[in-house]
């Protein structure tokens, strides 16, 4: 059995004006993607469809946690998500994708299959750096004494040797 059918949205049987799609996203999910970046997640997606003439926007909110191994401790931790994107499906002779945002399909496209997009918005809300939530004070704190090194450079005087060059820099 095709798990990615059960992403479908039949668009074709659909009258103008908003429908709501909910998915559970859940372990099986991830593994319909090869090289992924995420193996667990416990997640609830609600899609707002709006078909209008000429086209069919979909608002995406996504809620729940996912699995991720710790950059510093290899410690594997549940990390909370909330996500709102927004796709935008406009009608056209050729299928092609305009922006991250915007696709173009045809006239005749029956469904859209809506979980590279959920995967995607997903993939792209994890951090850079993933840090278990332990050493979030600590992080915060190296941030703040950073910050403040900086300001106070910025705030002493220049080297007078520095001076010294530069009178000579501009006597030439």
């Amino acid at each position: 059995m095709n798990l990615l059918k059960n992403y479908d949205i039949d668009i074709s049987k659909l009258n103008l004006g908003q429908h709501e799609f909910r998915f559970q996203i859940e372990d099986q999910f991830f593994e319909l993607f090869d090289y992924s970046l995420i193996d667990r997640g416990s997640l609830s997606a609600s899609i707002v469809l709006d078909k209008k003439t000429t086209f069919i926007s979909m608002t995406f909110q996504i809620y729940g946690t996912i699995e991720l191994v710790c950059d510093r401790s290899l410690e594997h931790f549940d990390y909370d998500l909330s996500i709102e994107n927004e796709m935008v499906f406009k009608y056209g002779d050729e299928a092609k994708v305009v922006s991250d945002e915007i696709e173009i399909i045809t006239s005749n496209t029956q469904r859209i299959n809506v979980a590279n997009y959920l995967y995607e918005f997903i993939s792209v809300s994890i951090p850079m750096k993933k840090l278990h939530p332990r050493f979030a004070d600590e992080s915060e704190e190296n941030q703040i004494i950073f910050s403040s090194d900086c300001d106070e450079e910025e705030k002493t005087d220049i080297d007078p040797r520095w001076n010294e060059l530069k009178k000579l820099k501009n006597k030439k």
